[in-house]
């Protein structure tokens, strides 16, 4: 149905109020943009501070209403940050004058959202981007009142000042109050950018030297960072602290979308993810470091519990995320009771529980077979099991190379179990389910094409042994082809990462190195020089030591002046290892870190040579 005929707006007196305020703040901006907005703007561009001081001082009087107009329209145009004009600011005036010019421009500009938003309905793009942090804080302050909540929303990192004001000014706050939050809650992040630039100006003038600008610099970001925390701990995580509720779970993974800027997005077919009922186990095979942030993406019925590796517990930093976020640590490729403890609480708390079973990345880019059988632990469970398929990371950060890329990664719901579905199966017929569902043959994927030129670099620390003559330790790399030094044989990758050659692509070498080493299994003795690094329950380093590793047929053994302890080849877990630099495992209870004093290449024949060891055993 159409509006009644005839019927027109009426325009107030305030509103022409209004438009004749904003039509002098817009003559203002024009009034200084050609000498002093456009050339700040542009070293803004070119993070050129020292021009844009010297610019402000040089202004005089209309330097610092520059600076005033620039903060409030930073405020307006949320996506500029307003850092630079600030730390600008702090080298040109003393801090009794930069502080109230910067304060005085985030009024001025909450004041024109303010209007903008109560009497124009007018609505930003930037501020619905950061609406779901905002809801959730929101949410999670329900029973504290609105001005509360903006003093909050201030300290919350990440989130831009314009868009807070953006949200504010939709509510029912009064001019007044809001003026006043806004006012007062810039202040603390405001005097840490004006106090880098006065430290700033006393490093140009070469009263300080770098390292004390550097140091200061710290210590306020500390400082800001501390009093952020604070708040957030006080007030924002109260009843969510520990669980994927938490407000810190939505920074740590914004971070690692940061951190992760440039990188494709993972392609989500999540469809079937409607039919599981909370809580639920998800399952996914593990191809790169970074698959728990190809995870995120789903479209979860709640935020999901992580399970990780226990062993990043000994960072005092990600102690301190795991114990906001709710993540799980687990002891990797060992029975972890705490950890199973720590699933099932979280499953009664409703929450979804994302978990790897193979416990280690794919060292050839096939799924590897999971470690310990769980059928029997998920019926225990009687929740749903998604089961997920990620693939094309395998390419993008595989175990041999320190670098990664950006690649087409797919994240796919393959199937869900549901629990009665469950309770019906043995423990076998659900492990063979899970082992088929989730595995992947990176090298089966063909229609993707990597342009990288060093596709093969650091291929030599994986594939260790020539599949042409069988030399060991003789391969080496260079852009995308391995070279063996003793036969000079080699393998030149092609845009899909596959050989050119006979060997088609690398599990097929790997399988090559295998067959290699099993014509030599009734021989095997490896012994290896290490330094060993013994970690205990709490991630705490317990002591250091060198020693003598040894693998034969009947199992592992390691040796020190201190220490001694051997493990038969039926209890031997996998070893999980890093290309190049150490393999590790669990026994009594702590970790241990072996890093070959000679030939640390060798480090993946180690796990190899277990892998073959274990499948003999059946």
């Amino acid at each position: 149905m159409g509006s009644a005929p005839g019927k027109k707006k009426v325009i107030s007196g305030e509103h022409i109020a209004i438009i004749a305020i904003l039509a002098v703040i817009i003559v203002l901006f024009a009034f200084f943009l050609k000498d002093v907005m456009i050339p700040l703007f542009r070293m803004q561009m070119n993070n050129d501070i020292d021009g844009a001081s010297a610019l402000l001082k040089s202004k005089g009087i209309v330097g610092g209403i520059s600076v005033i107009l620039i903060e409030a329209l930073q405020m307006i145009i949320v996506f500029v940050s307003a850092e630079f004009i600030q730390i600008a600011s702090g080298i040109s005036y003393p801090l009794y004058i930069s502080l109230p010019l910067c304060d005085i421009g985030i009024c001025l500009g909450a004041t024109i959202i303010f209007l903008l938003v109560r009497v124009f309905n007018f609505n930003s793009s930037t501020y619905e981007k950061n609406r779901g942090m905002i809801d959730k804080i929101a949410s999670s302050a329900k029973d504290r009142n609105i001005v509360l909540l903006l003093y909050l929303l201030f300290f919350m990192p990440f989130i831009p000042f314009g868009a807070i004001c953006y949200y504010g000014a939709s509510t029912k706050i009064s001019y007044g109050k809001y003026m006043l939050t806004v006012s007062t809650s810039a202040i603390p992040s405001v005097v840490v950018s004006v106090l880098i630039g006065q430290a700033g100006k006393l490093f140009f003038s070469n009263s300080i030297p770098l390292w004390l600008l550097l140091l200061i610099v710290i210590i306020l970001s500390v400082l800001l960072f501390a009093l952020i925390y604070w708040f957030m701990h006080r007030f924002v995580l109260k009843g969510t602290d520990g669980t994927p509720d938490s407000l810190f779970f939505d920074i740590f993974f914004m971070v690692v979308k940061l951190l992760r800027f440039g990188k494709k997005k993972p392609v989500i077919e999540d469809e079937h993810l409607i039919e599981a009922d909370l809580p639920y186990m998800v399952l996914s095979n593990s191809e790169s470091f970074v698959d728990f942030a190809y995870l995120y993406y789903l479209s979860n019925h709640r935020s999901p519990a992580f399970v990780h590796n226990g062993y990043y517990c000994i960072s005092s930093l990600f102690r301190l995320i795991q114990k906001h976020c709710g993540f799980i640590p687990k002891k990797l490729l060992t029975d972890d009771p705490d950890a199973k403890a720590k699933i099932e609480e979280t499953l009664k708390k409703g929450f979804p529980v994302v978990s790897f079973p193979e416990e280690r990345l794919s060292p050839d880019g096939r799924t590897n077979s999971v470690y310990e059988k769980r059928g029997a632990y998920y019926k225990e469970l009687g929740v749903d099991l998604v089961l997920v398929r990620i693939t094309g990371a395998y390419y993008a950060h595989p175990k041999w190379r320190r670098i990664a890329y950006s690649s087409d990664v797919t994240v796919r719901v393959e199937r869900v179990l549901k629990r009665e579905e469950i309770a019906s199966m043995t423990a076998y017929e659900i492990d063979n389910i899970i082992g088929d569902t989730l595995y992947n043959d990176a090298s089966g994927i063909t229609d993707i094409s990597y342009k990288q030129k060093d596709k093969a670099k650091g291929l030599e620390r994986l594939l260790y042994r020539c599949a042409d003559c069988g030399a060991l330790y003789k391969m080496t790399s260079k852009g995308n082809d391995l070279i063996c030094r003793s036969c000079g044989a080699v393998h030149s990758l092609d845009n899909t990462y596959h050989f050119k050659g006979k060997l088609k692509s690398i599990p097929e070498y790997y399988d090559a190195v295998r067959d290699a080493e099993l014509k030599e299994l009734d021989s095997l003795e490896l012994c290896a020089d290490v330094k060993v690094k013994q970690l205990g329950k709490n991630g705490r380093t317990l002591k250091r030591d060198s020693g003598e590793c040894t693998l034969d047929k009947n199992g592992f053994k390691y040796r020190s002046a201190t220490e001694e302890f051997s493990i038969p080849v039926q209890d031997l877990p996998p070893l999980e290892f890093k290309c190049g630099k150490r393999f590790e495992l669990y026994h009594d209870n702590r970790l241990y870190f072996f890093t070959p004093s000679e030939n640390p290449v060798q480090v993946a024949r180690w796990a190899l040579l277990v892998d073959i060891l274990k499948s003999q055993q059946g």
